[in-house]
């Protein structure tokens, strides 16, 4: 699935190619691509139809654009990239994938934004726009889509308050790892770059968060933020040629991952063997030097 760097990459390439252009027609094929849509998808296809693309906006993995109605008020596509969505922005004349789901028409161009979905669990919804309380006081914007709105800041945004952050960890007898891909607490921090984060702060992911000391739990938020960035500069994570950006193109950051999907590898800072171990439903990723786990005491 796509996580918080792959899912930015799609929001620049769609503030570049897309944003400020006028819908003149969209195409939804099948009822799943609008499954979230209560209305259904003609409903969907008709109320995007002239409305013009004023921004391209993200909290964490969610993705949405602001969409400006000719007669009414602005109103959110938000776009579930699932385990296999992209975006890509092609010319009108270019063969259409094999599963492609959506079509928008552009104007002032020839060219079509395309929802293409492989394994199809992802999907698109219109939802109504609402005041954002994590805004920072005096920035400009358009507020979070209904669907967003109890999904905490991720550490890339403006609005994301690192103390506050630090406090709400501090405050969880979970394990920091559980804590991390809480979208409640902090949003955006998914497997890969949770696992990447804590070897880097060399916490082992079942340390309880209150367990941590405070300036602990803000490095590990930093460096959370830091290799964040890093795929970021580099276009994102991908295992395979389901992820690209509007245009096509792959990331190529999990060649400078230190442990996740490095089991059986050195660790790059020690050498020890990194291992894998189950973690609901995914997979843990460390070293266990680096990483040692937490002592468990007995009761009695």
């Amino acid at each position: 699935m796509p996580e918080l760097p792959e899912v930015e990459v799609v929001r620049r390439g769609l503030v570049d190619h897309v944003v400020g252009r006028t819908v003149e027609r969209a195409r939804l094929t099948g009822v799943r691509v609008a499954r979230r849509h209560v209305a259904g998808p003609e409903d969907l296809a008709a109320r995007v139809t002239g409305a013009k693309v004023v921004a391209a906006d993200r909290r964490g993995k969610y993705l949405w654009m602001v969409l400006q109605p000719p007669h009414d008020d602005p109103q959110a596509l938000v776009v579930h990239l699932g385990m296999s969505g992209q975006l890509l922005v092609e010319a009108a004349g270019a063969p259409p994938e094999k599963h492609l789901h959506a079509t928008f028409d552009l104007a002032d161009g020839g060219t079509q934004l395309r929802f293409v979905d492989q394994r199809t669990f992802g999907g698109l919804a219109l939802a109504p726009l609402r005041p954002d309380r994590y805004a920072v006081p005096g920035a400009h914007g358009h507020g979070i889509p209904e669907p967003v709105v109890h999904i905490a800041p991720d550490p890339l945004e403006p609005a994301f308050d690192r103390a506050a952050t630090v406090r709400r960890i501090k405050a969880r007898d979970s394990e920091v790892k559980r804590v991390l891909l809480d979208q409640g607490v902090v949003s955006g921090v998914g497997n890969i770059y949770a696992d990447e984060a804590l070897w880097r702060a060399g916490v082992h992911g079942s340390r309880s968060g209150s367990a941590l000391t405070r300036p602990a739990i803000g490095r590990l938020l930093d460096h959370a933020a830091e290799v964040m960035r890093e795929a970021l500069d580099q276009g994102g994570t991908s295992f395979d040629a389901l992820y690209v950006n509007v245009n096509g193109a792959s990331g190529y950051f999990d060649r400078a991952l230190a442990v996740y999907g490095q089991t059986g590898r050195p660790c790059p800072r020690c050498g020890t063997t990194v291992v894998r171990q189950e973690f609901m439903n995914r997979s843990s990723h460390f070293c266990p030097r680096c990483q040692p786990r937490p002592r468990r005491h007995r009761a009695g």
